[in-house]
């Protein structure tokens, strides 16, 4: 139990909900950070700064940096192609935190695990927070892509097959969906420390560029960054509403 932790949540006069909603986490994982767990770099912040209290005062105890020789290496591979399916289903089996999906269609996602909604509804009910973002089909950023890709409208198209998989999902607590209409520097998939990042090369489809699987570390702000930038996405993007017919 981290009692500095719980007394400064209660001298704040703050509750476990509203503290999570300030860190933009979700209340069950407030409630392991009071139970002993030491949150990310980036939630140890949040917390200070909503507790006013000193990071170091809230765990004096911070992770140990690793060494030189302990950093985890930057896996890349050459295409999304060349990613192991048992890669991509281990991670999202494995995941009991987090799960973040930034893409415009992500098709293979889906055509390549039929059974994605059920296992992401499973991850749900265990406690982990899904967050599933895809490209509005009606918007500007997607109409630019399919031009710069040569392919027209066939992208809003994929988008709207894509959708069809996650339909029973909708309404799942601790799941959301939502539609972004932002350029897409990358495709994001990211399963609590492990994250997988899939670079857009300009005119090119993202199946056909390299993927990067990044660790987070201490030694590295590239965790961070990507996953800041997930998060910046997300707060612009709107709730999927599945009976809403995009136009």
């Amino acid at each position: 139990m981290n009692e500095r932790l719980r007394t400064a949540i209660i001298e704040r006069g703050l509750t476990l909900e509203e503290l999570a909603e300030a860190c933009s986490v979700d209340p069950k994982t407030v409630s392991r950070w009071v139970g002993g767990r030491i949150p990310h770099r980036r939630h140890r912040w949040a917390v200070s700064q909503q507790l006013d209290r000193d990071e170091t005062y809230l765990w004096p105890e911070q992770p140990k940096s690793p060494s030189e020789n302990e950093r985890p290496a930057l896996a890349p591979f050459i295409n999304r192609a060349s990613v192991p399916r048992d890669l991509w289903l281990s991670l999202l089996r494995d995941a009991t935190q987090q799960i973040d999906v930034l893409v415009f269609s992500g098709t293979f996602f889906a055509q390549t695990n039929p059974q994605i909604a059920r296992m992401l509804r499973q991850r749900a009910t265990a406690g982990v927070q899904i967050r599933l973002c895809f490209g509005d089909p009606t918007g500007q950023a997607v109409v630019t892509r399919g031009v710069e890709e040569g392919i027209g409208d066939t992208l809003a198209a994929k988008i709207r097959a894509s959708l069809t998989y996650y339909r029973d999902l909708i309404g799942t607590p601790g799941c959301e969906i939502r539609l972004h209409d932002t350029t897409l520097y990358n495709s994001l998939f990211r399963y609590d420390d492990h994250l997988l990042v899939n670079p857009h090369i300009w005119g090119q489809p993202a199946s056909a560029n390299p993927i990067l699987q990044l660790h987070r570390t201490a030694h590295t702000e590239w965790f961070e960054s990507y996953t800041m930038s997930f998060d910046a996405v997300w707060k612009t993007a709107r709730p999927w509403a599945p009976d809403h017919k995009e136009q």
